[in-house]
């Protein structure tokens, strides 16, 4: 079973978001980079780029696919995460860590209250192994 951290707020599509003061780090689950298998490269939004709850903002390539990044806030991209360009694996090694892939500025704080906590996405990732 993929680890899923108690602190974090997941989207359904398999990103999870850590909130500190009115900023969101946001990156890919466990879960979603075991799916990707091998990431090879990034593709990062630019700072100061407005995005919006589940608006694809960021790819993730890997041997396998390419896969759309979704945010799970609204706000302003006020940071990325530079090591990714050059070390994408960074992702696979670290995914609640050094793989995070941008910072929000959060907009409407209460867009959170839409997610999952890490139960109920623990239930999801039991119901996506159910089907599998």
């Amino acid at each position: 079973m993929s680890q899923v951290l108690e602190n974090l707020k997941y989207l359904e599509t398999h990103e999870w978001c850590l909130l500190e003061g009115d900023i969101a780090t946001v990156g890919i689950t466990d879960h979603a980079q075991e799916l990707l298998g091998d990431v090879v490269y990034v593709e990062l939004p630019e700072t100061g780029d407005n995005v919006d709850t589940g608006e694809d903002c960021a790819v993730v390539e890997s041997v396998k696919a390419a896969s759309d990044v979704y945010s799970p806030v609204i706000g302003e991209i006020v940071e990325i995460n530079p090591a990714l360009v050059e070390t994408p694996e960074l992702i696979n090694q670290s995914p609640y860590g050094d793989g995070w892939l941008f910072k929000v500025r959060l907009s409407d704080p209460e867009a959170l209250d839409g997610l999952l906590d890490a139960a109920a996405y623990r239930a999801l990732l039991a119901e996506e192994e159910g089907e599998a």
